[in-house]
């Protein structure tokens, strides 16, 4: 029998429990530690989440028989967590964005190269089962040439005045919100499949409500819970709720997209068109098994996601006959299998096909270049 990996996890906010859910799926891997922000909050999230195990931080990196970390905490955290567990040996699964800034970014990158431990960012969306079906048919020349990418994300769940997250503070979030939070899975995804490098973007960003009510009182993300009036407390908001991008793409073409966290009833709707000169593809997060194929001389259609359909390329993403719905919970579950094999392997391949910290890097250059552009109303060049 293969030999069990150990896991901890950093942070129980949203995303903490969705690593854990997925690693429990995967043979041969063990969640064997949680770490949170103090002993006790750490002692009672373990024993919520039936995790053997409680650290604190430092605790953990003590810890030799962890083999890899999940860093699922607030962005600020990424940069010290991510550096300090590769520091100690560990192999190092993050959370997107990689860290607040591009220097940061970057420093990751030397370290995680000069280590040569595995490391990888967490652009699940990119693991859809018809997002890989999506790239397969580009490079096998069934799109043709790019002509246009039109994307959003659509979200509604910061609609209301009274609506918190921490990523609402610049502190904890950094200087950007819908296109660091949302906007990077989408375009990290339009380079993957389109195989094009962004090379300008021109951005405009709404501040929907530019005053908000902080609860005073604890209030989970997404749980669409209220307060009393007399528990929140009035604050400055100063990152974006909305964004329109364009883009400019290395092969002369261009593209746009829009990334929103105030439409009502988009609950988690990324929406991907890539225009080709043979084709046209266009993928629904909320409708994960279908991939619509345009066509301007004969009928146009709709491919489901089977295992016995999709190509070859985009099979080892489909852990169920067709008919049987894969989502949300599946992408995380489908990266990690590619991470751990490279961890069994004990070595960063070469072309790695999960994403890594380079591409954690990418993105900042890009959003950090968006945020950039809003503020001198111009293109900004890549």
């Amino acid at each position: 029998m293969a030999k069990t990996i150990k896991a901890a996890i950093v942070g129980t906010g949203f995303i903490g429990p969705a690593h854990l859910e997925a690693l429990r799926r995967i043979p041969n891997i063990e969640v064997t530690g949680l770490v949170e922000v103090n002993q006790e909050v750490a002692d009672a999230k373990a024993a919520e989440l039936g995790i053997p195990n409680a650290y604190t931080f430092d605790n953990m990196l003590k810890d030799d028989s962890i083999d890899v970390v999940h860093i699922c905490t607030p962005n600020f955290l990424h940069f010290p967590q991510a550096k300090a567990c590769m520091l100690a040996g560990k192999h190092v699964v993050c959370e997107k964005p990689l860290s607040m800034t591009i220097e940061e970014a970057e420093e990751l990158v030397k370290v995680a190269k000069e280590t040569g431990l595995i490391n990888a960012v967490h652009f699940n969306l990119r693991y859809y089962p018809m997002v890989r079906q999506m790239r397969v048919m580009r490079q096998k020349g069934e799109l043709g040439d790019v002509y246009s990418v039109m994307g959003s994300y659509l979200q509604d769940w910061l609609i209301h005045k009274t609506d918190y997250s921490w990523r609402l503070d610049p502190k904890q979030s950094g200087g950007s919100r819908v296109v660091a939070d949302i906007g990077s899975h989408l375009l990290d995804m339009t380079e993957y499949v389109t195989g094009l490098k962004i090379t300008a973007v021109m951005a405009d960003f709404s501040i929907v409500h530019p005053t908000r009510l902080k609860p005073l009182k604890a209030v989970e993300s997404f749980s669409g819970k209220a307060l009393d009036p007399k528990d929140y407390e009035e604050y400055e908001v100063t990152s974006e709720d909305y964004a329109t991008i364009m883009l400019r793409f290395d092969n002369g073409r261009t593209g746009s997209i829009v990334v929103s966290q105030v439409n009502a009833g988009r609950k988690n709707r990324l929406n991907i068109e890539i225009s080709g000169s043979k084709s046209n593809m266009e993928f629904n997060a909320e409708k994960p098994n279908e991939l619509w194929i345009g066509h301007r001389d004969k009928a146009n259609s709709i491919l489901m996601k089977d295992p016995a359909l999709v190509d070859e390329g985009a099979r080892s993403l489909v852990s169920f006959p067709g008919g049987h719905q894969e989502g949300f919970p599946d992408t995380s579950k489908q990266l990690f299998k590619e991470v751990y094999a490279a961890i069994r392997d004990g070595k960063q391949p070469e072309a790695p096909t999960f994403p890594t910290f380079a591409d954690g890097l990418r993105e900042l250059i890009i959003g950090e270049a968006i945020v950039e552009s809003n503020t001198k109303e111009a293109w900004v060049k890549i």
